[in-house]
């Protein structure tokens, strides 16, 4: 009798055994599985923040918003933009045309100067070449040159529709302060040639009237070098055309 009962205790504390030693697991589980869930939904919340910013940072600054900003000449929305570092800066319209060549068609300094510093191309040519450097300079813009020549680095191989740099243009068009501040720069050619053979020199003579304006530009071209012997596609000198156009004053000049 006494084997009987030992053996049923024995058998009912194996059973207690078992059943605790199924439970604890399931206990664990259902612990874990309370924990982690929070944690779950948090993250995916997070992310879905997150990706609704970056959505609306998009919807915000659409491809255009810098051109429009520009054309439109405001300044404020232009300096917000450009605190967004992935807009591209150099985005062009449908004639090549990036923001910082419109605010250097408009003069538009104060604009010019903050995409000149955020990094905008000073280079970058638009359908019919022009670039906001070679714009600058051939049409008297002088204060943004002067600033893209402070700030930026003009590539001086790049050329105009003519074949031009900047200074022919300028000195052509009679910016005496642009083709000072071109020649004080030191990079330019002096003595480049376009696709007609002109130089800076021979434009300011062939071309223009002989006026106050031009007799100084010729004068300054002179100081600084300008190589009189030079001959366009016609076969002519600066000195040919002052003779041709009776530039006496441009000729006394050539002449020394």
């Amino acid at each position: 009798m006494h084997s009987i009962y030992r053996n049923l205790l024995l058998t009912s504390i194996l059973v207690l055994t078992g059943c605790m030693n199924q439970t604890k697991p399931m206990t664990e589980e259902t612990d874990s599985s309370v924990v982690e869930s929070p944690t779950v939904q948090s993250t995916e919340r997070v992310t879905e923040s997150t990706t609704e910013i970056e959505k609306r940072s998009v919807e915000m600054y659409q491809a255009g918003s810098l051109l429009t900003a520009v054309e439109a000449n405001d300044s404020e929305k232009v300096k917000t933009i450009l605190a967004s570092a992935d807009y591209p800066i150099n985005e062009q319209n449908d004639r090549g045309e990036s923001p910082l060549l419109i605010a250097t068609h408009n003069n538009q300094v104060e604009i010019a100067k903050a995409l000149i510093k955020a990094g905008a191309d000073v280079n970058l040519q638009d359908h019919i070449q022009d670039s906001a450097y070679l714009y600058a300079g051939a049409q008297g813009k002088t204060e943004i040159l002067t600033f893209m020549l402070e700030n930026s680095q003009p590539n001086q191989q790049i050329y105009n529709r003519f074949g031009g740099n900047a200074l022919i243009p300028a000195a052509e068009k009679g910016h005496l302060d642009n083709v000072k501040l071109l020649l004080e720069d030191g990079a330019v050619n002096i003595d480049h040639q376009n696709n007609y053979g002109y130089t800076a020199l021979i434009e300011a003579v062939a071309l223009r009237d002989g006026s106050k304006i031009y007799q100084d530009i010729v004068k300054e071209l002179l100081v600084y070098g300008a190589d009189k012997t030079l001959r366009d596609n016609y076969g002519k000198t600066a000195e040919d055309y002052a003779k041709e156009l009776g530039y006496q004053a441009m000729l006394v000049e050539l002449q020394k």
